[in-house]
């Protein structure tokens, strides 16, 4: 059972004729996220201060002023963000007893002054190292879509992605490294929405690779989306919507279509033929060159060696507390040098501008989200060989296109009854506005 199933601007409707009130949405998401469903969604809950922001909308509206965009709507915050008087855990029990932050982080202060009910922390991989969503210490929040099997919701932005699919928030405000948005997204049935890095601030949201984290969301639709990324920009893309007719959408055919699950497979051939009925020009490319990624990004890779500066000593005082998969990965990065991680950044850069020229004349790439179904919990949790191999396949497609710092949406392409599987939208970096018109463009082309 789903709380909200509407999209914001469905929702704003309601609102202005009076059929419900955000005191009422919020007060039943708020139900709802203590009920068995949501277990291990949330690490904390801000009830009063998230009614105190529905009344307020409420009242605005009574008088007849204009509320901002997202006033009274419930939405959720990944456990990675500061917030004002408390200690960031990033889904650890290591940071417990460190001191608060401060003040709010950019994201979060900016969903505030937009008038967002923050609802509370949503929980984690922790500290964000894995595509899987496990979390020993809190918990991991069982993906919606399948009723009958246990199955991972995604990760690292588990409780987000499970906090929308339920219907507790209209956005989860999460993070992206290697697919942290775009994976839960694809599992979960959800958009997600990776931006161009440097489109949003990430202060405040605690680090695993500052080469590669993106402060982004995940919500019920692309416009959703946009909605929630002009708030966290501080301003909207200026999007031109466009016809998928004519537009020419690359479809690389090294790497990423690779070990596909028949149902998988099934759910993007069926999207490639809807799009191709519709207009679009799907050209097949080769762009072997990411197949160049796994020696490019090593000794190491990014999110090892950046996460391990962040954390040493972390590790140094409390290894035994760390999710014993999490530290294993972040230890990787500790005997890489310094000339090696040079040469990584040396490396990107190169293969960056060769792969952007390469794609130059195409209006985005299709490819599935990732490869699998969301695989059930039971034998990730027991098996480190199972959870390293799953974690292996998710991060895989995503990760491409944070390697090439660009940005990129994940839609549903399941026909209706079946699991989740996610259609990926990329390209290169600050190419946001144009990719958010195609995207907008395939999902009509798709509903």
């Amino acid at each position: 059972m789903r709380f909200i199933t509407d999209t914001i601007p469905v929702l704003k409707a309601r609102l202005a004729r009076g059929e419900t009130s955000c005191e009422a949405l919020v007060a039943g998401a708020l139900e709802a996220a203590a009920a068995p469903a949501a277990a291990s969604v949330f690490t904390t809950l801000y009830p009063e201060a998230a009614l105190a922001a529905a009344r307020h909308a409420d009242a605005q509206r009574a008088a007849g002023v204009a509320p901002p965009a997202l006033a009274g709507l419930p939405v959720s915050i990944k456990d990675l963000y500061d917030v004002a008087g408390e200690t960031t855990l990033a889904g650890s029990v290591v940071c417990r007893g460190e001191p608060a932050a401060l003040a709010d982080a950019p994201a979060v202060a900016r969903l505030r002054s937009a008038g967002a009910a923050l609802l509370g922390k949503t929980n984690m991989t922790e500290f964000a190292f894995s595509g899987v969503g496990i979390n020993p210490h809190h918990g991991t929040p069982r993906n919606p879509a399948d009723a009958a099997l246990a199955r991972i919701p995604g990760g690292s932005s588990s409780g987000a992605a499970v906090s929308v699919a339920l219907g507790l928030a209209v956005a989860g405000l999460g993070s992206d490294t290697g697919g942290s948005i775009r994976i839960p997204a694809a599992l979960c049935g959800l958009v997600g929405f990776k931006s161009t890095q440097s489109r949003v601030p990430r202060q405040g949201a605690l680090e695993l690779s500052r080469s590669l984290d993106t402060v982004c969301a995940m919500t019920r639709s692309v416009a959703d989306c946009l909605t929630v990324d002009a708030v966290l920009a501080g301003a909207p893309l200026a999007v031109q919507r466009r016809p998928l007719a004519g537009l020419r959408l690359a479809l690389p055919q090294t790497v990423l279509l690779d070990a596909l699950e028949p149902a998988v497979a099934q759910a993007y051939a069926h999207a490639l033929t809807r799009l191709s009925a519709a207009g679009a020009q799907l050209i097949e490319i080769p762009l072997s060159e990411l197949a160049e990624i796994p020696r490019l990004n090593a000794p190491g890779g990014f999110s090892p060696v950046e996460a391990y500066a962040v954390h040493h000593q972390r590790l140094a005082r409390a290894r035994a507390q760390f999710d014993p998969r999490v530290a294993a990965r972040i230890e990787l990065g500790a005997s890489v040098l310094a000339r090696e991680y040079i040469a990584m950044q040396d490396h990107r850069a190169d293969w960056i501008a060769r792969v952007e020229a390469l794609l130059e004349g195409f209006d985005a790439v299709l490819c599935p989200t990732v490869p699998v179904l969301a695989p059930a919990m039971d034998e990730l949790v027991a098996s480190d060989e199972a959870f390293f191999k799953a974690n292996g396949l998710l991060l895989r497609n995503t990760f491409a296109f944070n390697y090439l710092d660009g940005c990129a949406f994940s839609l549903p392409c399941q026909a209706a009854g079946e699991l989740p599987v996610g259609l990926m939208l990329a390209s290169v970096r600050g190419d946001d506005a144009r990719l958010a018109s195609v995207a907008l463009a395939v999902e009509q082309a798709l509903a």
